[in-house]
């Protein structure tokens, strides 16, 4: 019965060991490395578990002192991130309207330029963009020049409408 309990307790001792050097955190241990506390209780299981409780196990007192990361976890609260990320918005930005510009330089010269008339089928309507026969506020639109009459509308003062009757201002 007596070996039975002295094999126990150099189990017991052996596993306790093993187990607490495993545990603990690798910048804790106290004389070897992490590995090497782990190789010799494993491979000296009463002597290696000794001498971990008596020289390697840290002290009492000696409290894991948390690891902090040098930078914020989450990318929105990293000022960096958020400053490269503007940066590279504002660079984006710039380099489509660097192509939005060449591309229109582009059209313009195919095009012959900006003031090109009578090639569409439009006729002075310059770079405007009105439709073929309707003023667009300026003076080269195909319009009456300054002084000249306009066009007459029907119902205008002094002429008959459609039924032949004079329409009163």
């Amino acid at each position: 019965m007596p070996r039975v309990a002295l094999a126990v307790a150099v189990l017991a001792i052996y596993v306790y060991g093993l187990v607490d050097v495993i545990r603990t955190d690798r910048h804790l241990t106290r004389g070897f490395s992490k590995t090497t506390w782990i190789i010799m209780v494993a491979l000296l299981p009463l002597i290696g578990a000794a001498l971990w409780f008596l020289i390697g196990r840290p002290r009492a007192s000696a409290v894991a002192q948390p690891v902090y990361q040098h930078h914020p976890t989450a990318p929105d609260d990293d000022p960096d991130f958020l400053r490269n990320l503007e940066q590279r918005r504002r660079k984006a930005e710039a380099e489509r309207l660097r192509k939005l510009r060449d591309d229109a330089a582009r059209k313009n010269q195919a095009d012959g330029g900006p003031h090109r008339t009578g090639a569409t089928g439009t006729t002075g309507t310059g770079s405007t963009g009105a439709a073929p026969g309707t003023a667009s506020g300026s003076s080269d639109a195909g319009g009456p020049a300054a002084g000249e009459p306009g066009p007459r509308k029907p119902g205008a003062a002094g002429e008959a409408n459609a039924e032949g009757n004079p329409e009163a201002k």
